[in-house]
């Protein structure tokens, strides 16, 4: 334990997602021997984040505007949505440059033992969207919904109940991402469950 606010520091580095104890102390005496002009460029752009960042009105990605870059674009497909969990999910499906939709963040999974439910969740607001009543006039008929969440317990959950939500909806179709092997893998070292599903998602060449 060290004293005072070098304590304090490593403490509140500590609570960060994906920092360790011994990572936060590093961290921490980085930052002490750090230039003073480098530490305040940090703190500016920490208070810029928290002051000048919002989520879109529409998806609820992150964004400077009302809108985010995707759901102003209007060369976009507004009949395609890719439903994601978290904003950075959606950075990842945009690096791919195989989808040109538009996105529905829901700002994380179910997961009934921390207490998240569908209410917390952007699940209203996707249905809303889907009903014509969202905040983006141009999206009037979505024919398809593809669901990208996490291929781990939640996000099955999640994929479950938008699947028996959806069903009902006329003229819509509810997809979800396969999952299967990953390229450059060989099938000796493949999981059961991966390989199952990549056995169960295969398709024609």
């Amino acid at each position: 334990m060290f004293e005072g606010p070098v304590q304090d520091l490593i403490d509140e580095l500590g609570r960060l997602p994906g920092v360790g104890p011994k990572s936060a102390q590093r961290i921490a005496f980085h930052l002490l021997a750090a230039e003073p002009a480098d530490v305040s460029r940090l703190q500016d752009v920490l208070q810029k984040v928290k002051d000048g960042v919002r989520f879109c009105e529409v998806c609820g990605n992150v964004s400077e505007k009302d809108r985010c870059r995707y759901c102003s674009d209007a060369r976009r497909d507004a009949t395609l949505l890719c439903v994601v969990e978290e904003p950075k999910d959606v950075l990842a499906v945009e690096r791919t440059r195989e989808f040109r939709g538009r996105y529905h963040v829901l700002g994380g999974a179910l997961d009934p033992l921390a207490g998240v439910g569908p209410d917390q969740l952007r699940i209203r607001q996707l249905v809303a969207r889907i009903g014509g009543t969202g905040p983006a006039p141009d999206e009037t008929d979505i024919k398809e919904i593809i669901v990208a969440t996490d291929p781990n317990t939640e996000g099955e959950a999640t994929a479950t109940y938008l699947l028996r939500l959806l069903r009902d909806f006329p003229g819509l179709t509810v997809s979800r991402l396969a999952s299967g092997l990953p390229m450059g893998g060989d099938l000796e070292f493949a999981d059961e469950l991966t390989l199952g599903r990549a056995l169960s998602g295969r398709r024609a060449m």
